[in-house]
């Protein structure tokens, strides 16, 4: 269970490239890394699932808790790059309908 976490600023957007698991163990890593960088306003943050292999209802609670974070704080957040079995689990859990994912495209700096 690890979780290699990646930060690239450029002007008002922050590049997160993630690779490994996100789980109970590995997400509040995470949320203390994306947390405050959703706290910005007019920050677009995105976030590259490429190499995500396992995520579990801890790390959608870090997801949800950005999202939340980004309505009160007037930043953008969009998941990118999503593997399908990742993806499965946004899906059944009904967070494609409230989230910008975009699996198909490849945000980079």
């Amino acid at each position: 269970m690890n979780l290699t976490i990646d930060v690239t600023n450029k002007e008002n957007i922050a590049y997160i490239s993630l690779a490994g698991e996100v789980d109970a163990f590995t997400a509040p890593k995470l949320k203390d890394t994306l947390l405050p960088l959703t706290k910005e306003e007019g920050q677009t943050v995105i976030v590259d699932l490429q190499d995500v292999n396992y995520m579990d209802s801890t790390g959608l609670g870090v997801f949800i808790s950005a999202l939340k974070s980004t309505k009160e704080h007037g930043s953008e957040m969009k998941l990118v790059q999503m593997q399908e079995r990742v993806y499965r689990l946004f899906k059944i859990t009904g967070l494609t309908e409230i989230m910008n994912i975009d699996s198909a495209v490849r945000g980079g700096m």
